[in-house]
């Protein structure tokens, strides 16, 4: 149960989703009873028929940047940047005409402290320092950065999603709630919500809470020890509102659903939990890693999509429904055709 290997399982490259549903409610959906283990296949589109009138939805509202921005040293080599703490660096200071950003960097030759880099629309940049393969740079940009980066930067795609990001990703690789700017990954089970999706549930009796989490490049870190108990987990940033967490908390004294959408509202709704059982408001870093023997204090039911083998992901969704009961509906997606990984199918578990 603590063992890396515990946690891979063989996938077929054809089943990584290298692009998403043609719409986003027609993706399908696998149903997985945690208690008895069953299985049952649907669509996304039919999941009114599986929550409850006294549900409460939570999902994160974190956006996507495109913080993937390609550049030239100016000795002419070629660069590639991702910035990658965006939210935190720009608070109170988007509008000043200099940004310092922690940011991975790609590029043929190595790049040193002092190096300019040039990007289109006269946006510059400096490495300051280099520490642990991040770099820190400074960015002048005239007074408007995010302006800037919206007009050249690229949806940064996973790792897995073996192509270029094309003019569609700037839409596709995003919720339909997505309103906080800051993330590099997007929460791809919600992914599969349409406006009318949500505003069905609403009709039914549903409440929607939204908080945010900003996915940050820990995402996409492999789990490099062979003890899963020891692995440090990634921090990123979340906020929980006051409004949000009553609502959850009333919900909980009454015996209602917590429906969380995705690992990310998972963590942020756990990591916010009070030892009674109840939940505080406040925002911060959250840095909780769920594996198989957590006690879930907050959340009844979640919809998630399909993770990469031996991944921090997959170790929550056991630990939330049991390894035996997950690697079963892994085997039972594969077999049926499910698609994988960010744009691919997604799962309620409850």
């Amino acid at each position: 149960m603590y063992n890396l290997n515990d946690y891979d399982y063989h996938l077929p490259e054809d089943r990584i989703a290298q692009t998403p549903a043609n719409r986003r409610d027609h993706s399908r959906l696998l149903l997985l009873d945690r208690q008895s283990g069953r299985i049952a296949h649907h669509r996304f589109y039919d999941l009114g028929r599986f929550l409850q009138p006294s549900d409460v939805l939570v999902v994160n509202n974190t956006e996507v940047i495109p913080g993937r921005l390609l550049g030239r040293k100016e000795t002419g080599g070629k660069v590639a940047l991702l910035i990658l703490n965006y939210a935190a660096r720009t608070q109170g200071s988007i509008k000043s005409n200099r940004l310092v950003c922690d940011c991975l960097l790609k590029a043929s030759k190595p790049t040193r402290p002092g190096s300019r880099i040039v990007f289109d629309e006269k946006l510059t940049a400096q490495v300051i320092d280099v520490k642990d393969n991040i770099y820190k740079i400074s960015f002048e940009h005239g007074g408007d950065f995010e302006r800037l980066l919206y007009r050249i930067g690229k949806t940064p795609l996973p790792p897995y999603i073996r192509r270029e990001s094309d003019a569609r990703d700037p839409e596709n690789y995003q919720t339909v709630y997505a309103s906080q700017k800051g993330a590099i990954a997007a929460p791809t089970a919600g992914f599969h919500f349409t406006k009318e999706t949500l505003d069905g549930l609403r009709h039914k009796g549903i409440e929607i809470v939204e908080i945010t989490l900003h996915i940050g490049y820990g995402t996409f870190l492999p789990v490099r020890v062979t003890d899963i108990r020891t692995h440090k987990m990634h921090t990123e940033a979340f906020s929980l509102s006051q409004a949000a967490a009553d609502v959850i908390a009333r919900a909980k004294q009454a015996h209602r659903r917590i429906v969380a959408v995705g690992t990310t509202c998972v963590r942020t709704l756990e990591y916010s939990a009070a030892s009674n059982d109840g939940i505080t408001a406040g925002s911060g870093n959250c840095d909780l890693f769920i594996y198989p023997g957590y006690r879930f204090k907050i959340v009844d039911a979640m919809i998630t999509n399909f993770h990469l083998p031996k991944s921090t992901l997959l170790m929550l969704v056991s630990a939330f429904a049991g390894r035996e009961n997950i690697f079963n509906a892994y085997q039972a997606a594969i077999e049926n055709g499910y698609r994988f990984y960010s744009y691919g199918d997604a799962m309620l578990i409850y």
